[in-house]
């Protein structure tokens, strides 16, 4: 036989023609579509995860397509988004108003900022921040602006237009450190600082209003331990009031009930608003009845992950207790919550997260035209309506006539 003959296979259907081929070009074909294969799954799976079939950060934000549609948020007036977490009870709201986007603290986790990026950028589209909002020291609130070794953290990813920060703080250290740095990072670069206390005097170039749109302005609320030392963390916290029209939206950190008390001493104008973000997870300390009566909230949105064992062993002082959403009734049953955890007891009768899940996850309260819309990327059932509720808080008497 022929030299050239001799490594000639049979003929073999390529592409749905029949041709013959040498040894050395059946081994190369094999070895090219051997390499076509493991890029595309690797591909494949590099997509699913960023696409949250995995689960982890990445696929925190998937949505229901029944309850949530970016188009119909995105063309809102004003939105306002509450940011679930994957686990830790920590606050994370994105503001969006006309062009301008606010970022009202950044979770427990400093992992966490993967997953706040992924979100924030289905609505902000020039990589701009123009407030960022850190009301208080703790690092569930503060996390994500730091971020890790691999995943930028939320100043660094962002181009921040102005910082507004708490007064006063006993935090130090650690996280805080790691945040502090950050910060000043970011005003090296460019971005404007201020604290609450300067925003409520008007000085170094802060404002205690300012407008985000056309008649949408966010209103730094004064309270005296903005100024005055306490041991409880909490009550440093930033307050702010959003107002659209006749709507006023509230938001007080994680103030407890001395800051309530001051808030509204500081601020007797206080009226009726049409949206509260839960003080502190919907803790007990929190959401106090001469705060509710003074401002009696149609619509209650809490970032927590309901029931978790991470702060307390007394499954009713898990956010939001019972005490909570017991003073709440009195006013709303429009109350939801983003996330919920699924406990266990040990051999030695202590309780434990086991599992994380979704009540309504990221929740989003929206009003264009004095119109008001919610979606959610879960589902809309309000709390009470929850089988989470109803297996580990009672129904306020408010709530079982409604």
């Amino acid at each position: 036989m022929a030299d050239s003959q001799k490594d000639i296979f049979d003929k073999v259907t390529i592409f749905g023609k029949r041709t013959s081929m040498t040894k050395r070009q059946f081994k190369v074909l094999c070895v090219c579509m051997t390499v076509i294969v493991i890029v595309g799954v690797f591909a494949l799976v590099i997509a699913g995860y960023f696409s949250g079939w995995f689960g982890g950060e990445y696929g925190l934000h998937r949505y229901d397509k029944r309850y949530y549609n970016i188009k119909s948020i995105a063309a809102e007036q004003l939105s306002i988004h509450f940011l679930q977490m994957e686990k830790g009870n920590g606050d994370c709201i994105f503001v969006k108003a006309g062009d301008t986007e606010v970022l009202i603290d950044a979770g427990s986790q400093p992992v966490g900022a993967a997953s706040i990026r992924q979100y924030i950028d289905r609505f902000c589209q020039d990589g701009v921040l123009e407030y960022v909002v850190v009301t208080h020291g703790d690092s569930d609130h503060l996390a994500g602006f730091v971020g890790t070794s691999g995943i930028k953290g939320i100043l660094e990813r962002y181009k921040v237009g102005r910082i507004i920060q708490f007064a006063r703080t006993n935090s130090q250290g650690g996280l805080f450190a790691d945040y502090c740095a950050a910060r000043d990072k970011a005003i090296a670069d460019g971005t404007a600082f201020c604290t609450a206390l300067d925003c409520c005097k008007e000085i170094r170039g802060a404002q205690r209003s300012y407008t985000l749109a056309n008649g949408v302005t966010m209103e730094v609320l004064y309270q005296e331990f903005y100024e005055t030392s306490t041991s409880n963390e909490n009550d440093y916290s930033v307050c702010l009031l959003f107002t659209q029209g006749d709507n006023r939206y509230l938001f007080t950190g994680d103030l407890e009930r001395a800051g309530e008390k001051s808030l509204l001493e500081c601020n007797p104008e206080l009226k009726d608003v049409t949206l509260y973000k839960a003080g502190h997870h919907g803790s007990a300390d929190s959401g106090s009845g001469i705060l509710l009566n003074k401002i009696r909230p149609q619509y209650v949105c809490i970032c927590c992950i309901a029931g978790s064992t991470e702060y307390t062993q007394n499954l009713n002082n898990t956010f939001p207790t019972q005490d909570f959403l017991r003073r709440i009734a009195t006013y709303t049953d429009n109350v939801y919550v983003t996330n919920c955890a699924y406990t266990e007891q040990n051999e030695w009768g202590r309780f434990t997260d086991v599992e994380y899940g979704k009540l309504n996850g990221d929740i989003v309260f929206a009003c264009t035209d004095g119109r008001i819309s919610m979606y959610f990327s879960e589902n809309n059932d309000k709390l009470k309506d929850s089988e989470w509720f109803r297996n580990n808080r009672e129904l306020p008497a408010q709530w079982s006539e409604s």
